[in-house]
């Protein structure tokens, strides 16, 4: 008679069972913005005029500096000049108006999220009933039952649906939610993790005050928009096709600099804190994250397979600012074009916060399968953004072969 397995033998097959055979990959990509469209050539003169601030020639004139320096061309809003006239208490920053905002913004999110989701689940070209996860990040909210619980039932995810939720982590939440559903695919056989991030600025917003310039920063940058991803192992062919495998993710906060990047929830709704020394913090510590990050992968994936060093490598880096992405090239020495898709989408749509990085990821991919001259067929790649603490995150991609295949 054969004896009896032992208990640590069973739990490690059991384990082993549980876990995914491959890693986690990227599996479909989805984009949504709000109708509302405002060119940012026009936009200074709309935001005073729908603050009743146009008598503050001198706060007007900077913004209005501000703007042109920005590289943008256009962002969008859920919110309108319509729906700002209604609450005149947006325009109070005395006042209390963070009811009214999360009102609007728990209709907006998930709305938003949703029409995203749905374009990534199209794409995937499984049934939404198919996800096991949910993962949802905002800085638009602050309540429960919230955004990731409307967003099931607007998608009919099942009931049994696993959700967490991810409030005010910033530009860095994709990286978070990222990370997370790369560990539940991975240690989950089976697992289909739907992330989404949505965000509607209607809770910072209010009128310039000389007082609080990065309250104007916010306003000359932010814009709503939502992106979503799914993320599995082991893909089930031919249905699935995977557009980037998560290698490996990191975070490493920078000592001493917590004052730098912050976001504050107040009665008077959201105020974001970024000091002018943020693209300076990030081009003196960029390098020295992401050779810590890389170093555990050996030297494949640090020189992307070749010798080209940082070039060797494509790069998503969230377009917080055009300051930003300049850090980024002086520190790294990255060639002209390396960061084309994060200059085009913070071009074409602002900082959507969060959600803005899978809008890179989304373009990098188009740019890739056309062949564009500036598009980056470097197999290994880095995601890289920016969290309050001052915070860097680091996820570690590369491009699986459908990657450079067209879409169909």
């Amino acid at each position: 008679m054969a004896a009896p397995a032992q208990p640590s033998t069973v739990l490690n097959e059991l384990r082993r069972a549980q876990r995914a055979n491959g890693p986690a990959a990227v599996l479909a990509i989805g984009t949504a913005v709000p109708a509302n469209c405002v060119r940012q050539d026009e936009f200074t003169d709309w935001y005073f005029r729908v603050t009743k601030s146009d008598h503050l020639t001198e706060l007007k004139a900077k913004m209005k500096r501000m703007c042109d320096k920005s590289s943008i061309k256009k962002r969008y809003f859920h919110h309108t000049e319509e729906m700002i006239g209604g609450h005149p208490e947006f325009l109070d920053r005395a006042a209390p108006s963070l009811g009214a905002r999360l009102r609007i913004s728990a209709d907006a999110v998930p709305e938003l999220a949703a029409a995203a989701a749905e374009r990534a689940i199209a794409e995937w070209g499984r049934q939404a009933a198919d996800i096991t996860h949910l993962v949802v990040a905002t800085n638009s909210g602050a309540g429960e039952p919230g955004a990731d619980l409307r967003l099931a039932r607007l998608l009919g995810l099942r009931p049994t649906v696993r959700r967490t939720l991810l409030y005010l982590h910033g530009c860095s939440a994709s990286f978070v939610a990222i990370r997370l559903a790369k560990d539940i695919a991975e240690n989950n056989r089976g697992a289909r993790v739907l992330v989404a991030c949505a965000h509607a600025t209607i809770l910072p917003f209010g009128a310039p005050d000389e007082a609080q310039l990065d309250a104007l920063v916010a306003m000359a940058l932010f814009s709503d928009g939502a992106g979503a991803a799914i993320v599995g192992a082991d893909p089930t062919s031919p249905v699935e096709r995977p557009v980037f495998h998560i290698v490996s993710s990191s975070q490493a906060t920078l000592p001493g600099t917590g004052h730098a990047l912050g976001i504050d929830l107040g009665e008077g709704g959201v105020r974001y804190r970024m000091a002018a020394e943020v693209p300076e913090l990030v081009r003196g510590n960029i390098e020295r994250c992401l050779v810590d990050s890389l170093a555990p992968l050996g030297q494949a994936a640090a020189s992307g397979g070749g010798g080209d060093g940082w070039n060797g490598l494509f790069w998503a880096v969230h377009p917080g600012s055009r300051p930003l992405l300049d850090s980024y090239e002086a520190a790294l020495g990255l060639e002209a074009g390396k960061l084309a898709a994060s200059r085009s989408v913070l071009s074409e749509y602002g900082n959507m916060l969060a959600a803005t990085i899978i809008f890179v990821l989304h373009e990098m991919r188009r740019r890739r399968q056309d062949g564009e001259e500036e598009g980056d067929a470097s197999q290994w790649g880095i995601m890289s953004g920016l969290g309050p603490g001052l915070t860097i995150e680091t996820i570690v991609l590369h491009a699986s072969a459908s990657c450079l295949e067209q879409l169909h």
